[in-house]
């Protein structure tokens, strides 16, 4: 049979009176979405409105977690204790829970967003961090197959999701 391809976007970008995107009309056309968790981007009702949507349209919804980088998108790297940013990945993704849960949906993974995304593929400190927060929720883990990853992955007993962005 052929191989089943997962059309995945990352909505729920918006911020208050910002409105990034348009969540309502990609939403219908994608089959999973990372939903920022409102560290680079994103905020309670935006989370909420983009769950409501991906309820109502089948979209599996992932957790799109990032390093606290509002200014920066999230995308730039950054230096922090393990501690401090297994604590900040769990706040981030246990928001999203929440809010999911409140409406009867689910989160069914966590993919890591921008800097925080390449990191984990090259420094197996920063894969250990993100791979165990993932295994406390417990998520499986969205990632580039890198050794990294796999190892971190491993290591916490994780189940995990091998990604491709064909756009880079």
């Amino acid at each position: 049979g052929r191989p089943h391809v997962d059309l995945n976007s990352d909505p729920g970008e918006s911020f208050g009176a910002w409105t990034m995107g348009d969540d309502a009309a990609m939403l219908p056309l994608v089959s999973s979405a990372n939903l920022a968790c409102g560290f680079h981007a994103g905020d309670p009702l935006g989370m909420l409105t983009a769950c409501r949507t991906a309820l109502a349209h089948g979209v599996t919804i992932g957790a799109h977690p990032s390093y606290r980088d509002r200014v920066g998108f999230g995308r730039r790297d950054m230096e922090i204790a393990p501690e401090e940013l297994g604590a900040e990945l769990l706040y981030q993704v246990g928001g999203l829970v929440g809010v999911a849960e409140s409406i009867g949906a689910r989160v069914a993974y966590v993919k890591p967003h921008g800097a925080l995304y390449t990191r984990m593929a090259v420094d197996p400190a920063v894969a250990d961090v993100v791979a165990e927060a993932a295994a406390l929720l417990p998520l499986p883990l969205l990632g580039p197959p890198l050794p990294a990853v796999e190892t971190a992955r491993s290591r916490a007993g994780l189940s995990f999701v091998r990604a491709a962005l064909p756009d880079r």
